[in-house]
């Protein structure tokens, strides 16, 4: 990224399987909008959390050096599988701060109360939500979603066609047809895919619905130790790997619905 004022802006990459991260993106941009971001994606791969732990290490690695070579403040992991599969070792090959998304059951479990969790089944699996459950598992009903987050990805543009307020379409229906019948007092989104059908989970169990962006921004905004008002203008973002065009078309699609 080119100085701007004699002054280089804190440059973050984030990663995601496909466009699920762009729900990400767009809570840290709002969170700190004073920063450059670069988004890679692995589009033409999805789903990973149909994948084994080693099957997603190799390919996050790799884009990992390539996100290496820019020389990130610091990287964002924008995808609860991976984070759960991987940061670990993220961290500790890499110099750059690594930032993680986790599935929020603690908000749920403060709520109280019958709670259920929706993750991919590479997530469900892993050790990491493992030790969140034995933290904060009480009242925890989980759902492995094997094939939710790949409906999402290849259905977006046919489903919220005008936004996430949009009146559910057929397919989305067909897409949460799986998901279990019951009363919760609160729902848990363990893949930042789900965040796209949010609104539509809201209205079919009527209880609030966490998804940890929010939480994840404010930890990068905090990480990056900075607001500088002086710069005229906000940072760029861009788009590498993968369906690049795609995601840059969802991000202009979502970024002001949220």
């Amino acid at each position: 990224m080119k100085p701007l004022n004699g002054r280089r802006r804190p440059l973050v990459c984030m990663f995601d399987s496909g466009i699920g991260g762009i729900n990400l993106l767009i809570g840290c941009s709002r969170a700190a909008p004073w920063a450059d971001y670069c988004y890679f994606a692995d589009n033409y791969n999805v789903p990973y959390g149909n994948l084994t732990e080693g099957e997603i290490a190799s390919r996050v690695f790799s884009v990992f050096e390539n996100i290496a070579a820019l020389r990130p403040d610091a990287a964002v992991v924008a995808c609860n599988t991976v984070t759960a599969s991987c940061v670990s070792a993220l961290r500790k090959k890499f110099s750059f701060p690594v930032v993680g998304v986790e599935p929020a059951v603690k908000q749920a479990w403060e709520r109280g109360g019958r709670y259920l969790v929706l993750a991919t089944e590479a997530t469900c699996s892993s050790a990491s939500f493992a030790r969140l459950i034995r933290l904060y598992g009480k009242g925890a009903v989980i759902c492995p979603c094997p094939s939710l987050a790949v409906q999402i990805e290849n259905s977006i543009f046919s489903i919220c066609k005008n936004g996430p307020e949009d009146m559910p379409t057929p397919l989305e229906k067909q897409i949460v047809s799986s998901l279990p019948k019951g009363k919760f007092s609160s729902v848990v989104l363990g893949c930042t895919h789900y965040v796209f059908i949010k609104k539509f989970i809201e209205n079919l169990y009527y209880c609030p619905v966490f998804d940890g962006i929010s939480g994840t921004a404010d930890h990068l905004r905090t990480l990056l130790g900075k607001n500088d008002h002086k710069l005229p203008c906000k940072g760029k973002i861009r788009f590498f790997c993968g369906d690049f065009s795609k995601n840059k078309a969802v991000f202009e699609k979502f970024r002001h619905f949220y």
